[in-house]
């Protein structure tokens, strides 16, 4: 798809590129669109060689999106040379005069990532299906092994996100921005069977044995690239716009919070969107996490409810969309579902825990 012009002054980017990323090559720049997102553009850009990718905000940028391109590209400078699978962050700009919009320049990663199909994540054939799926899992769980064992004071990472307090601020932020509906759609606050009994539960159960470092903030296959090849390989994390410094076990708890249980390894929860009767069960992945990473998961449950709790009040949002007519109805009913479903979850392992 050919670049429309207001995505990309062509002279002006070509001198900023020559300036900033001269791995890019010296020939005409060539700019096309590979993605354009309500949250984020993607353009691919090619000078005679390889592509690179220049990611930016839509040209109606939604609040924010201009500040989280420049965390987006900071975080994966940051991780420029570590072991964690990401794409290599070559540049980034905040002047507007360049393109009109802050952006970065990264490298184009070979790999497929899953889709949401027919409210499913559905992964690419032959990692569909056992033994091969099976595999997705803990290689997405490598990547999270990895991220954890960044020391991010050491990366430069510092300042990028508040350590002190994280988890004594989750619950308030989580409600705040349910309740935020009102103002923003007109959507009235609902009673959710389950969210006070799990907000309850997680002011009153603070782990104490808090250990900060990078979070992804959205963990899933659809943001991750495998190789094409088997066994399946993570080749890079992607679409790091959630990210910041926290406690990383609640990346793990987002991935594997729908996934089976080994007390009921039949069972399938309701609103899981994995296949995840070819997945892992949660506790096989998180020992291999402890394993790989030495931190001690005896307080997981905390975080699984954390995460169940952060993503029903996150996806609330769509609810509202819909009841406001911006998204269409089965999108609400599709989301409904989940968000009932995610602390009706969480409740059950509040009450499990005790």
């Amino acid at each position: 798809m050919t670049v429309r012009a207001e995505l990309a002054d062509i002279p002006r980017l070509t001198a900023w590129l020559d300036a900033n990323v001269p791995e890019l090559g010296t020939g005409p720049l060539e700019v096309t669109q590979l993605h354009g997102g309500t949250s984020n553009v993607i353009l691919t850009l090619n000078r005679g060689c390889k592509d690179m990718v220049l990611r930016r905000p839509p040209v109606v940028a939604p609040p924010g999106a201009e500040k989280g391109v420049l965390r987006e590209a900071r975080v994966l400078t940051a991780l420029n040379g570590t072991p964690v699978p990401h794409p290599h962050c070559f540049g980034s700009c905040a002047d507007p005069a360049v393109i009109g919009v802050p952006f970065y320049v990264m490298e184009r990663v070979e790999g497929w990532a899953a889709e949401l199909r027919d409210e499913r994540i559905v992964n690419r054939a032959p990692f569909d299906k056992k033994p091969s799926e099976y595999g997705v899992a803990y290689a997405m769980v490598d990547g999270l092994v990895a991220l954890a064992n960044i020391d991010y004071k050491a990366v430069g990472l510092e300042d990028f996100g508040r350590a002190d307090g994280f988890l004594e601020r989750q619950v308030d932020r989580w409600e705040g921005q349910l309740t935020s509906y009102k103002r923003l759609y007109g959507y009235e606050y609902r009673d959710i069977p389950g969210f006070a009994y799990a907000r309850d539960w997680l002011r009153a159960n603070i782990p104490g044995d808090f250990r900060a470092g990078i979070i992804h903030g959205d963990v899933g296959t659809p943001n991750a690239l495998f190789t094409f090849d088997r066994p399946a390989r993570l080749t890079a994390l992607i679409d790091w716009e959630l990210s910041t410094i926290g406690d990383p076990l609640i990346d793990l708890a987002w991935f594997t919070n729908k996934l089976r249980d080994e007390e009921r390894p039949g069972e399938i929860e309701d609103g899981a969107l994995y296949n995840v009767a070819n997945f892992p069960t949660r506790q096989e992945l998180a020992r291999y996490y402890a394993a790989g990473t030495g931190r001690d998961l005896s307080n997981f449950d905390y975080y699984c409810v954390l995460a169940l709790y952060k993503g029903g009040c996150i996806l609330e949002y769509k609810v509202a969309q819909s009841a406001a007519g911006i998204l269409p109805a089965t999108t609400g009913r599709f989301f409904d579902r989940l968000v009932i479903t995610n602390f009706a979850k969480a409740e059950a392992l509040c009450r499990k825990a005790g």
